[in-house]
Order: structure tokens, then C-alpha cells, then sequence
């Protein structure tokens, strides 16, 4: 339990968040409303709300990809991106999450699914939304493109196949104007490591995008060093395995490497079975830069708020720990240099006027 004082304080501070898919962002009201549209009612397990929240709950890894790819299915058209990146911003207002770079998976949408979208609706949609959310809200949000690792082998796992990697380059250098920042890398990490990407992270690196790969999640310390020296990775996805390796921890400290830490998708999926033997507090003791994020958040019951009373609730951290962590992910955000600098200023101005008794 934490005392409601703190509770406010988490609530009402300005927060940025790094590690949330898009397409993890939907409510079960959301979906519900888009499945209607689309005549897809047929694809959920049912037509009540109430049974698709149950049906959100993570229960295994299996039922997560069910539930994700079901989602994915029923996104389609340019309208049904807007929505969803619409509704995202009526979450970040009642939040105080000020900033987002939210991961997409386009490729999953143009060629895994079979369904009638473009990149262009993709991209129209997503800038129609952020446009109207930035207007009604006043938040910002910032895009990944990101390649579902697991398309790109075999059924066992020797076959490289590069174009899902590289038609997801190509998606993301022609989304440079409409908010796309970085090439990102997920899916699951076992049986398919980083280095066979090199060829498309090295190219997004030569026209300026970020590299946003996962890694150390759901394998270990060597995922990280294939995403830090083969991808060149400007923060990972996840990163906590580093914990078993002290070279690594050394050298991400050294380098001030960004963490993009989801402590409750960690638990759900099994990275760490307790929360109270999560490394979390052990890295930030350390002086890593260590950041909070929500990964999938209706899928995992859980919500930005929620991630930083943990830290409180689980590790008894209090306000100038909390506020140091949250100040973390703004200046580890990729938004350009005005932006950035304004959030940052925003927040100490924030923090230094806030009085909480």
C-alpha cells in the first residue's frame, strides 16, 4: 500500500513513456467499436465487453500472440488507425503522459494478415490521429517501426528471410514526415537473435533513424550485445537480463545506454515470476538509465500509473526517486531537441512547484 499523497503525486506528474505498442494501446470498448465497423464480430470470442476484458487478461505467451494478432486483424483501414491513435491520446491526457513513442508493426498489416491496407492509409491514419489528439489533448506522440522477428525465419529457425525487415525500412524512411523516428525489433527473442538484421538497422542508421531493438528479455545478456554491436542500438527494448552479465552492466552504465523496463509484461511473461525479484531496483542503485514503460497495457492490466506506484508499493521508493526515474525517460526520449528540451523544462518546472502533504 502507498499513502494517497504519493498516489497524487504519480499521478499528477508529467510523464513520457518509450516502451508501448500501438496496437497494445486497445481498450476492449475500442475493439468492440472497430469490430462493428468492419462486420469482424465473428473474429472475438464474443460480443459483450465484459467477456473481452476477461479475454485480455494475459494468461500465457500462446494466448498473448492469439489475442495480439486478433487485434492486428481487425485494424483495417486508415480510419481504424486514427481512432486508435485518437483513443491513445485520451489515455495520455487522463495520465499525465505527456509524451509516447509507440511501436507499430506495419508490416504485420500490409503482408502477415491477409487484408486490403496500405502503408499510406497506415501513415494517414496515425497522422490524423496524433494531429487530432495533439489538438483536443495537447500530447505528443512519435512512432517505431518495427519488424516481428519471428516472420523473418523458418519454421526452424536457419532460413534468414531479410524482407520483412526490409519492406519495414522502407515503411519507416517514408513515414520520416509523419512522425516515424526509429526501426525497431520485436517479437520473440528465442531462436531468432539480432545479428541477422544488421543489413537493415545499418541502412535506417545511414538516413537517420533510431535503433529501437528488444532485447535481453526473453533471452539473455547476449541478445544485448548483438543488439549494441551488430544494430547499433540507441536504447533497448527491455534490457533487464544485462543483470547476469557485470561487463555489460558496466558498459551500459559507462554509456548511459536507455532501459525501456516493463516490469508488469515481465512478470506475465514469465522474464521474472515475482516482481519482488525483479532487477529493477538493482539497476537504478547501479546508476543505469532506467526507464518505465507498459509494453501492452490492457493486456497485461496494467497502466504507466500503475507501473510507477509499483515502484513504491514493491521497492518503497518515494518522491525524488520516482521523479528521477520519470525524468529519465524524457531526456532518453527521441522527440527533436525543442521538443525534448521543452519537455524537460516542463517537468523540473513541474516538479520544483509541486507540494504534496
Amino acid at each position: 500500500m502507498i499513502d494517497a499523497s504519493l498516489k497524487k503525486f504519480i499521478q499528477d506528474m508529467p510523464k513520457a513513456e518509450l516502451h508501448v505498442h500501438l496496437e497494445g494501446t486497445i481498450q476492449p470498448e475500442v475493439l468492440m467499436k472497430l469490430a462493428n465497423k468492419n462486420n469482424l464480430l465473428k473474429l472475438l470470442p464474443s460480443d459483450k465487453v465484459e467477456d473481452i476484458q476477461d479475454w485480455f487478461n494475459f494468461r500465457d505467451f500462446p494466448h498473448f500472440v492469439e489475442v495480439i494478432l486478433t487485434v492486428h486483424n481487425i485494424i483495417r483501414t486508415a480510419e481504424d488507425f486514427a481512432l486508435i491513435a485518437y483513443e491513445n491520446g485520451a489515455i495520455m491526457k487522463e495520465e499525465n503522459i505527456m509524451y509516447r513513442e509507440l511501436t507499430v508493426s506495419p508490416f504485420n498489416h500490409t503482408h502477415i494478415l491477409e487484408k486490403d491496407i496500405s502503408i499510406n492509409d497506415i501513415l494517414a491514419g496515425l497522422e490524423e490521429g496524433r494531429n487530432k489528439a495533439r489538438a483536443d489533448f495537447g500530447v505528443e506522440m512519435r512512432w517505431v517501426f518495427d519488424v516481428a522477428r519471428n516472420f523473418c525465419f523458418g519454421d526452424n529457425g536457419d532460413v534468414y528471410d531479410p524482407k520483412p525487415a526490409e519492406e519495414t525500412l522502407k515503411y519507416a524512411l517514408a513515414g520520416r514526415d509523419y512522425g516515424v523516428i526509429g526501426l525497431g525489433l520485436g517479437g520473440n527473442e528465442v531462436g531468432c537473435p539480432p545479428e541477422p538484421f544488421k543489413h537493415a538497422f545499418d541502412k535506417a542508421k545511414e538516413y537517420g533513424l533510431y535503433s529501437l531493438p528488444h532485447a535481453g528479455e526473453l533471452v539473455g545478456p547476449e541478445s544485448i550485445w548483438g543488439a549494441l554491436e551488430m544494430l547499433q542500438a540507441d536504447r533497448i527494448g527491455h534490457g533487464v537480463r544485462c543483470i547476469e552479465d557485470p561487463e555489460l552492466l558496466e558498459m551500459l552504465k559507462d554509456k548511459q545506454t536507455p532501459l525501456e523496463v516493463c516490469l508488469s509484461s515481465n512478470q506475465c511473461l514469465h522474464v521474472y515470476d515475482q516482481l519482488e525479484e525483479h532487477p529493477f531496483p538493482k539497476l537504478n542503485s547501479l546508476g543505469l538509465m532506467v526507464t518505465v514503460n507498459t509494453d501492452d497495457p490492457p493486456l497485461f492490466n496494467t497502466s504507466l500509473v500503475r507501473e510507477y506506484e509499483l515502484l513504491a508499493s514493491l521497492y518503497g521508493m518515494g518522491r525524488v526517486e520516482i521523479a528521477d526515474i520519470a525524468r529519465n525517460a524524457f531526456i532518453s526520449c527521441l522527440a527533436e531537441e525543442d521538443l525534448r528540451s521543452k519537455l524537460i523544462v516542463n517537468f523540473d518546472s513541474w516538479y520544483s512547484s509541486a507540494v504534496y502533504v
